[in-house]
């Protein structure tokens, strides 16, 4: 049984359909991108070195429509606040947040919500306010994409993995008020205490 989700999502221009480490798509949409490589559904079981995905990216630049979006720490803080208000208004639990210059890592309790829908009104949230900063460049590479997580071994390895995110590209450890400690909850199990907030 599903016990939370574990959603990923890119900014503008990061992990394109046929990115060389492999994609969650089925087909190439824009012809002008094909020249930069094969598409491979799944992340390919060797994955390629730094090298190559800096190259890709590099030539990938001359091919997108808008130019490539990477977030500085104004905007990751501004998001982090848009996630803040659409937590507090659809009462997610969220268990780790990771906003990153290029992506966004979540691990958000099951909810009413499905997963994609969690996704959707982050994007947008968050989408509104930046996008008047950056003067309707889109913000956002597309619609994400979620892990299931049914076990106590898999929210915590999970939670672990995401905050770790901003330590391995030499930043300090992010830390979100309207992240909440995991306190081992499952679905069917009767919660004795709320958990509580992160400082």
């Amino acid at each position: 049984m599903v016990a939370a989700y574990h959603l990923i999502w890119t900014g503008y221009g990061h992990w394109l359909p046929n990115d060389p480490r492999g994609s969650t798509s089925h087909q190439l949409r824009c012809a002008k991108i094909a020249p930069l490589g094969e598409l491979h559904f799944g992340r390919k079981r060797i994955q390629p070195a730094g090298q190559v995905i800096r190259e890709f990216y590099d030539a990938a630049r001359g091919f997108l429509k808008h130019k490539l979006l990477t977030f500085d720490q104004k905007q990751i803080e501004n998001i982090g606040q848009c996630f803040a208000d659409v937590t507090k208004e659809r009462e997610y639990t969220c268990y780790a947040c990771a906003n990153m210059p290029d992506h966004v890592h979540l691990v958000i309790r099951k909810h009413r919500d499905k997963a994609e829908e969690m996704i959707a009104k982050f994007q947008d949230a968050s989408r509104s306010t930046l996008q008047n900063e950056l003067e309707n460049h889109p913000v956002w590479g597309g619609p994400g994409w979620k892990v299931f997580l049914d076990t106590r071994d898999d929210i915590t390895r999970t939670i672990s993995y995401v905050e770790k995110n901003p330590i391995k590209i030499g930043r300090p450890a992010q830390r979100w008020s309207f992240v909440r400690a995991y306190d081992g909850w499952l679905p069917g199990q009767i919660r004795i205490a709320k958990p509580q907030a992160r400082k």
